[in-house]
């Protein structure tokens, strides 16, 4: 009986001594590295910059980007990252800080150094979400975006043929389902694997990405309403803005 006993008693404690020795391991794990989402506003950029130095803009700008700054920490967040602004020239020690790399419609050129800093930044794994539009905004003469692009097989193209009708990100790589997002106008990306389109064809892509075989990812854009959170337009009142930057920030940062 004794002997019974004593056995129930070093069982019980081996017992809880997994569970402690369980728990202990488990609190013992490391929390995921934060990542970070870098946004340039250096060069010239028609609609982002950093809400916390607003210069002379008006308030209805201040306004705008307030809810831009907001809806993209959002979807940033959900992938435990931030969100921060690069203010001055993009050099590989501001980039080896940055897990993606954000240039939406800019209207100055980036300097030699840049564009050679940002394709390092690419060979070593980094992502880059670029946008552009149609000549309306900046032009190909304005901005060598091409030039940050060329060794990767994308290129930016002449503006659409198609005016405005609405448009659509398909199943893809990206997004895992079929997504309505805006379009009214916007420059063709030639190269890569297209998955954004007006909704009158497929046969002209305003969007389209790349994986490269360093890691390095790219979803080059020649629309930039989508980016913009503009989920109203022309009559339409449900583009589906976050969800397609949700999927597009997942897919860079994973």
């Amino acid at each position: 009986m004794k002997t019974t006993t004593l056995q129930s008693i070093v069982t019980n404690i081996a017992g809880m001594l997994v569970i402690v020795i369980a728990s202990v391991s488990v609190k013992a794990q490391p929390a995921a590295a934060r990542q970070h989402v870098l946004v340039d506003v250096s060069h010239g950029q028609i609609f982002w910059f950093d809400p916390a130095v607003p210069g002379s803009r008006k308030p209805d700008q201040v306004e705008r980007i307030k809810y831009l700054n907001g809806e993209l920490v959002k979807n940033a967040t959900a992938f435990n990252a931030d969100v921060s602004y690069s203010k001055g020239k993009l050099t590989p020690d501001v980039l080896a800080k940055t897990d993606v790399l954000f240039i939406h419609i800019p209207s100055a050129k980036y300097e030699t150094d840049e564009v050679k800093a940002i394709q390092q930044y690419l060979q070593k794994g980094g992502s880059l979400l670029l946008v552009m539009d149609a000549d309306y905004w900046s032009t190909l003469e304005q901005v060598n975006a091409n030039d940050i692009l060329s060794p990767y097989g994308i290129q930016f193209g002449k503006d659409s043929p198609i005016a405005g009708a609405g448009g659509l990100a398909k199943i893809s790589a990206i997004t895992p389902k079929e997504l309505s997002i805006p379009y009214h106008g916007a420059r063709l990306v030639n190269g890569g694997t297209p998955f954004c389109y007006s909704k009158l064809t497929k046969d002209e892509p305003f969007g389209t990405f790349t994986k490269l075989k360093s890691g390095g990812k790219i979803v080059a854009m020649g629309e930039g309403m989508v980016s913009l959170y503009m989920t109203s337009w022309e009559g339409v009142n449900n583009y589906q803005c976050s969800e397609f930057m949700g999927d597009v920030l997942g897919w860079l940062l994973k």
